[in-house]
């Protein structure tokens, strides 16, 4: 009963229950606060690059696993290269064996590093070839999006125009696949 009533103050505009923006924000700067104001200001801008390569990264392996698993149910072991399935196995292997490490475990395309997602594309090209305009194309991105991409992972600053050059590039990707 108080679910449907507090869905009629929701539509009306009154805010019902935890703000969790606020208390996510309030938690992040308890966390932040021993640190130097601008360590944690330079933190703060290379999180908002971090979220769009999560994004853009994890919108790419959806992409690939609806594309691919259209074509051939079992695409990870027919459609997937040797190379890559072998790396991501490794990499599964080894989070199997630290199972102490919590995380999501059981899908092997999450295991596959930056550049194997393009090689997946590559080698998958035409079903693919409908979405992106040439492999010049993709790979030039990919390539400069995963150096970017490494500077954000090994938290290293990144420049003014380098964050211009991401948002253009992911910005370009979700043009071309429909996003």
């Amino acid at each position: 009963m108080f679910e449907a009533d507090s869905e009629y103050f929701r539509q009306a505009g009154i805010r019902i229950g935890v703000d969790e923006g606020r208390a996510e924000e309030a938690l992040l700067a308890e966390a932040l606060a021993p640190f130097a104001i601008d360590i944690r200001n330079d933190a703060l801008r290379m999180a908002r690059l971090y979220a769009i390569l999560y994004c853009f990264e994890n919108s790419v392996r959806d992409l690939i696993r609806t594309r691919l698993s259209e074509r051939d149910p079992q695409w990870w072991d027919s459609l997937v290269p040797t190379k890559v399935r072998n790396t991501a196995s490794s990499r599964f292997a080894d989070a199997e064996k630290n199972s102490w490490l919590e995380g999501t475990k059981k899908d092997m395309l999450g295991f596959v590093d930056f550049g194997g997602l393009c090689d997946i594309i590559t080698n998958n090209w035409t079903e693919f070839e409908d979405l992106v305009p040439s492999q010049h194309w993709l790979k030039q991105r990919f390539d400069e999006l995963e150096r970017a991409r490494n500077f954000v992972a090994h938290h290293r600053m990144l420049a003014p125009a380098e964050f211009e050059r991401l948002e253009i590039y992911v910005a370009d990707w979700n043009r071309q696949v429909g996003l």
